[in-house]
């Protein structure tokens, strides 16, 4: 479906109602695509783990602890003195 900002304005159930049998709906301003809204089953959650970096920091050994990892990142210069 394809509503213009001005109808998601004045109508906002019957883009609501789309939305809930599961249509993406385009959002235009003048003529011009601007946002996509999405039902939450289509959302890029799903796409996330396809992505490259997903994951990419999974096997570091320094990071087994975030919380450690934090601490000493977030250590001042002269801390150990």
């Amino acid at each position: 479906m394809e509503a213009t900002i001005l109808d998601m304005r004045r109508n906002p159930k019957k883009i609501l109602e789309a939305i809930e049998r599961n249509e993406v709906v385009t959002l235009t301003r003048r003529g011009k695509s601007v946002a996509r809204i999405e039902p939450i089953g289509n959302s890029k959650r799903s796409r996330a783990a396809a992505h490259e970096a997903f994951g990419m920091w999974a096997n570091r050994d320094d990071m087994a602890n975030p919380s450690a990892y934090v601490r000493e990142m977030r250590k001042g210069r002269f801390d150990g003195l």
